[in-house]
């Protein structure tokens, strides 16, 4: 039967905390189970996560390492070849696929381990500016192992053309998928429900982000048009920049929220009007641009690449120029005094984004693996003699 019966996703990143190609592999599992696949999560954890997703194999400790502008925690033993090997032949696993092959020990060793039951091997590449490996190791190394890969998938094409650039071949382009059900929720938090116009930032609060630039446009904006109100979601730290703008404008109704759990962030995004993610540069994607619009949100978002092609200026969104705090605020006015607008962009990106479904991005999934097995099975092993 060419329809794989068994899937093991590796993530190398630590599946004590959220981010992009974490929630990305665990909604694709569960995707994988609900069309009658037998699918597992392999990735390294930090802490105790306790109950994750049906079929989570904890293999080896993460630690944080530097990497594009972020901290990736990873796992960095090699020591875990060998078990990860055990693991997938007695798991008798059809397709293995790798998440960010270069950006961690786990999926690394799963690249380049030598598996007895002959699985279809394939890679998703996230990034648009690599992982710390890009950066001393040769290309020859890069190629070694890259020629054990019998698919090859990027979330996007800026992702397709950075992994090319470095790894010539061929690439089916997969993007990100949306879980449009859990944004179908239009319950409004009832603090923001005020009637001032919420203008609603989500991410992580790291520099790349570019926090500072909405906060230094908003502290404009409030001036001209009081009922308005900034909203803050994500973890960690605001940059020294934000700090200092917070302290000497001080504009007022910008609430940090924190970090909040996929059940409740629906809530946030229906309680907006408008959406705005000024990120400066290393994103391959953008899955909250994908949450804006399964939202019907408006968006204004910086014009780096990793957006351009998801969203086009005038039909979901209003580009802007990275980094252009004048320009922001241009865009931002725009949306703020014509709610027409506002309606019309987030009913277009309502349609666009349902080509991002995680239904449909599952199946051109499983369509991928089934080529894969369908190829391998036609090309014969060869074997070595005599040696």
């Amino acid at each position: 039967m060419d329809v794989p019966r068994k899937v093991v996703l590796f993530s190398p990143y630590d599946f004590a905390f959220r981010g992009g190609v974490n929630e990305h592999v665990k909604s694709l599992n569960f995707h994988l189970l609900r069309n009658g696949i037998d699918s597992r999560i392999v990735a390294p954890v930090s802490e105790d996560v306790g109950e994750q997703n049906d079929g989570f194999i904890p293999m080896g400790r993460a630690i944080p390492v530097p990497s594009g502008g972020s901290i990736a925690r990873v796992s960095l033993s090699v020591w875990l070849r060998s078990r990860i090997r055990r693991m997938v032949e007695r798991g008798r696993f059809d397709v293995v696929h790798i998440h960010e092959p270069f950006a961690g020990a786990i999926t690394l060793s799963a690249l380049g381990g030598d598996f007895s039951n002959n699985p279809v091997k394939v890679a998703t590449f996230h990034t648009f500016q690599g992982t710390q490996l890009y950066k001393f190791a040769t290309n020859r190394m890069l190629e070694r192992y890259s020629s054990r890969l019998d698919g090859r998938v990027a979330v996007s094409e800026p992702a397709r053309k950075f992994i090319g650039d470095r790894l010539p071949g061929k690439y089916e382009v997969i993007p990100n998928g949306i879980d449009l059900e859990q944004f179908s929720n239009k319950e409004i938090l009832p603090f923001f429900s005020d009637g001032k116009i919420n203008i609603l930032f989500v991410g992580r609060l790291e520099k790349r982000k570019g926090l500072r630039y909405l906060l230094d446009a908003y502290s404009n904006l409030k001036w001209h048009f009081p009922n308005t109100r900034l909203i803050v979601v994500g973890g960690g730290n605001i940059d020294v920049e934000s700090s200092i703008i917070l302290g000497e404008r001080n504009p007022g109704d910008v609430t940090f929220v924190g970090e909040v759990p996929d059940s409740e962030k629906a809530k946030f995004y229906a309680s907006a009007d408008i959406f705005c993610t000024p990120a400066t540069g290393q994103e391959s994607f953008g899955i909250v641009l994908l949450e804006a619009m399964a939202s019907a949100l408006p968006i204004v978002a910086s014009d780096i690449e990793g957006f351009s092609h998801v969203v086009s200026h005038g039909r979901e969104a209003l580009l802007f120029e990275s980094r252009n705090v004048k320009d922001l605020e241009n865009q931002l006015t725009r949306l703020i005094q014509d709610s027409s607008l506002r309606r019309r962009l987030g009913n277009n990106g309502r349609i666009s984004v349902q080509n991002y479904c995680w239904k449909n991005i599952t199946s051109r999934l499983i369509d991928y693996y089934v080529s894969l097995i369908r190829l391998k099975s036609e090309t014969p092993v060869s074997v070595n003699v005599g040696r």
